[in-house]
């Protein structure tokens, strides 16, 4: 139903659309987007989604597109610091401001650029102008437009997740004011996106009081000495500034006032032209959506409403899809193939068909290995396939096509990416309903595409592709554990466990439930009178670790539960359960997840076996239960302080350089510059700081955090990374790089080509934007390393030596490999992995530092770590 049918209106409505709005919105929330040619297409791509959306759904009679202009604006010369906090505008942003412009013509929506004022006053403007004679719909979000609302005008957003609809009833419903108020309401309480300060120290529920009792600027002035004492103390000697802020917030109603309804009459689409555009620019999908948005209004002759619609033929009836149970049945099968699961089988697509086949998926997979005409056969998770059955790994992997893979490559903060979430983001994205594997084939030229064009082929291709039959064929071998080990362990944890049951009962005065938070609460916060610390979401005071931990030494009871709930943990998560889950041959197959995480780390889980404890006496006994088959070892491998080396490198900083080359220890060499000492005299507690610094910066941490893990006060942690930055001034300078670099691209890379995309960068929410400065310089170094350690993985699972000494991949735990060996192979193994991983080349070359791997050999995890 259209928005005209849903308000109930009698007259067309003319629709402005401020376009500057969705054209910054559809730029920064959907970046991974290119031509072939790397030409950006991101916002593009969404305003004409949005403008073909309201074609189709409101066939408009009137509307216009309105975009701010080049230069300042009159409120510029008003105010000079107006929007000065505003970077400037992103070069490929810029880039495709004249295709935008090109494009809205494309679809016969008449187009208006402000000049000397922004977009928002000519909508104002017209609005005002035309609200007496025919309903106006301003299509925006932009929150200076609310005060255009009235009993003629309305406020549309459809382009966020959930539409946005305001009248003028839900505008005073949810605000308190009318839309007169609006402009003076927002000079009291500023607009930081605008660079407007407003009263410092009065925010949005203290003005919306101020407002209820005295309705505009000058009856707040008027009655200032009614406002409470500590309001009036804020409003004191601010009048001059906030009358002028309230000269920014308002909108100039007396500009773009030569523009006539006729002006604003939406043409007939010249569907060639229009189709011509979406190829030049590679919109596929806008060009699959453009045969139903094409505008057809009663108004039209029914004889070109005819010529209009055959220029794209009738729809098509759905298609019956044929169903076979044996895949000798199918047609001849030729190019490009897609699999779908589909409810009674599996959805084939191949040469502009569809077909079902019902019959044994091996059969299937036997079929498509034998067939060598297919060049390329598209799944959304090859992986799934091969653990279904073995069958599958006969087609070579360099014919599948990865629909999830790929989709995480271009956006690897989705976090769901199965055929399910595939198919709804299609849908919410335009592309219409097709048949499952019909729609795969679309998806996998589409992500092609986009792949191509954003430079990530190479890292589908050549690492990510065949990295999926090195992680089957890992999580198919499994690692054996000790049944014995297991069960000896466990009966002393469960013996510690119970001695220290018995200490907090006696400092309780009696049993309770230890793991209940709430129990435990009346325990420390009651019974003892500790001070409580932070709240849950339902109020109560929280027994959280890091609650916990802060308690450390403020009574002895707290030492007991810290260790208990240590001990607690192993035996839950570790001890009880992963023994229940070896097979019959006392092997636990864990698996490796590929998609789940922003840097491109591996994850693992059912179960987790990246989570075993490795530090301290209990992550050695830990490891003792996993082993190595009779008459194998196991070989551990791992990377030495893979990170801060990737960093060195990244950098460029001397000193980490020199330090990595001579083989230092760097966390000696980092401590000696920060307490201006020898390496030789570093104490054990200066070195320590100094490791925590050096990792912790890594992650982004802030004084704050870092004056709580070196337990100093926060200007002894703002003096020790004042003191490291000036003592290694290339990471200062790389860091701000890296921030520059995401703030102009919308994205960062690795070493070898991955990105991700950091929308966030230019949030007004400061800690958004801070987040996204961590995740920028985490990614880097991070996802590098990650890169590192696949590349290795690939290069050892393919090296003929190791192949010949029937050494296999078992586990991979971030920077650490485990090899499975015949007894007598397992030294030369171990010897020929740490070659591998020492000259593995991320993007193609070697980093200006050395790649230290340490490796052992034992009967079990823990002798060979």
């Amino acid at each position: 139903m259209s928005l005209k049918e849903r308000l109930g209106l009698d007259k067309e409505p003319v629709y402005l659309i401020d376009g500057s709005a969705f054209i910054f919105r559809g730029f920064y929330a959907f970046q991974n987007m290119q031509r072939s040619d790397g030409l950006p297409t991101n916002a593009l791509f969404i305003v004409l989604r949005i403008l073909l959306k309201l074609l189709r759904e409101e066939q408009p009679a009137y509307a216009a597109f309105f975009m701010d202009g080049k230069g300042p604006t009159f409120r510029h010369a008003l105010y000079d610091q107006y929007k000065a906090n505003r970077s400037a505008t992103p070069e490929p942003l810029v880039q495709q401001l004249d295709p935008i412009r090109r494009g809205v013509r494309s679809l016969g929506i008449p187009l208006e650029v402000s000049d000397g004022c922004e977009a928002d006053d000519c909508i104002a403007s017209l609005a005002a102008k035309f609200k007496s004679e025919r309903p106006v719909i301003i299509v925006g979000a932009d929150k200076d437009l609310k005060q255009c609302i009235d009993d003629n005008v309305y406020l549309w957003d459809p382009g966020a997740k959930q539409e946005k609809l305001l009248d003028l009833a839900g505008f005073t419903e949810e605000t308190g004011l009318s839309p007169s108020q609006w402009p003076d309401f927002q000079a009291v309480i500023g607009d930081s996106s605008d660079n407007i300060p407003g009263v410092p120290g009065v925010g949005p529920k203290t003005a919306a009081q101020i407002f209820a009792e005295f309705p505009t600027l000058e009856a707040i002035q008027e009655n200032e000495k009614a406002l409470k004492p500590g309001v009036q103390k804020k409003f004191a000697g601010q009048w001059d500034n906030i009358y002028l802020y309230r000269r920014l917030t308002t909108l100039d109603t007396g500009r773009c006032t030569s523009l006539a309804l006729k002006d604003m009459t939406v043409q007939s689409v010249d569907a060639d032209n229009a189709a011509a555009f979406l190829r030049e620019f590679e919109l596929r999908t806008l060009l699959r959506e453009l045969p139903q948005s094409v505008p057809v209004r009663p108004a039209r002759s029914g004889a070109a409403a005819m010529q209009q619609a055959s220029l794209f033929g009738e729809p098509q009836a759905a298609p019956q899809i044929p169903s076979f149970s044996s895949a000798d049945q199918l047609p001849a099968v030729s190019g490009t193939v897609a699999l779908v699961p589909a409810e009674k089988g599996i959805a084939v697509a191949f040469n502009g068909n569809e077909y079902l086949y019902t019959g044994k998926p091996e059969d299937l997979a036997a079929h498509m290995a034998q067939t060598g005409a297919i060049s390329r056969i598209i799944a959304p998770d090859v992986k799934a396939l091969y653990r279904s059955h073995t069958s599958w790994r006969a087609i070579e992997v360099h014919r599948w096509f990865d629909l999830g893979l790929a989709a995480y490559l271009l956006n690897p903060e989705e976090r769901d990416y199965s055929w399910t979430s595939l198919a709804r983001r299609a849908e919410e994205f335009g592309i219409d309903a097709q048949t499952p594997a019909t729609l795969a084939l679309t998806l996998a030229q589409d992500a092609a595409a986009r792949l191509e064009g954003v430079g990530l082929s190479a890292l589908m291709e050549e690492l990510e592709m065949p990295l999926i039959p090195v992680l089957a064929d890992m999580e198919l071998r499994g690692i054996r554990i000790n049944r014995a080990e297991f069960s000896g362990f466990l009966a002393e944890v469960q013996k510690e466990l119970d001695r220290l049951t018995q200490e907090v009962y006696a400092v309780a005065g009696g049993q309770f439930n230890i793991r209940s938070s709430q129990q435990l609460g009346e325990l420390l916060f009651g019974t003892l009178g500790l001070k409580a610390g932070s709240k849950t979401k339902g109020g109560q005071a929280s027994t959280s670790q890091a609650v916990l931990e802060k308690l450390a030494g403020k009574h002895p009871v707290i030492d007991t539960i810290l260790e208990y709930r240590k001990l607690e943990k192993l035996r839950s998560t570790y001890l009880e359960p992963l023994p229940r889950l070896a097979q019959e041959n006392d092997r636990i197959h864990t698996t490796f997840n590929q998609l789940a995480t922003a840097t491109g780390r591996l994850s693992s889980s059912q179960p987790n076996l990246q989570n075993i404890p490795v530090r301290g006496p209990m992550g050695q006994r830990m490891r003792r239960c996993f082993t190595a088959a009779p008459g194998n070892k196991l070989v551990a491998a791992d990377y030495s302080q893979i990170e801060l080396r990737v960093l060195a490198h990244v950098s460029a900083d001397p000193t980490l350089i020199e330090s990595f080359t001579r083989n230092e220890d760097i966390h000696s060499r980092t401590a000696g510059l920060l307490y201006d000492v020898t390496a030789a005299d570093v104490t054990p507690d200066q070195r320590r700081n100094a490791k925590t610094i050096n990792f912790g910066l890594i992650y982004g941490m802030g004084p704050q955090k870092l004056a709580q893990e070196l337990k100093v006060t926060l200007n002894e942690a703002k003096e020790f990374i004042e003191r490291y930055f000036s003592k290694l001034s290339h990471l200062k300078e790389f860091y701000d790089n890296v921030e520059q670099s995401a703030r102009e691209h919308g994205f960062v890379t690795t070493l070898a080509g991955r990105r991700r995309l950091l929308p966030e960068i230019h949030s007004d929410n400061n800690q958004l934007r801070s987040q996204a400065r961590r995740q920028a310089i985490n990614t880097v170094v991070q996802g590098s390393a990650a890169d590192i350690i696949k590349i290795a993985m690939l290069k050892a699972a393919a090296d003929e030596t190791l192949q010949q000494l029937n050494a296999a991949l078992i586990l991979q735990v971030h920077d650490e490999l485990l090899l499975e060996a015949p007894q007598d192979a397992a030294e030369a193994a171990a010897k020929r992995l740490a070659d591998i991983m020492s000259s593995v080349r991320p993007g193609g070359a070697a980093l200006d530092v050395p790649l230290a791997v340490d490796y052992g050999i034992g009967d079990n995890w823990g002798q060979a770590h």
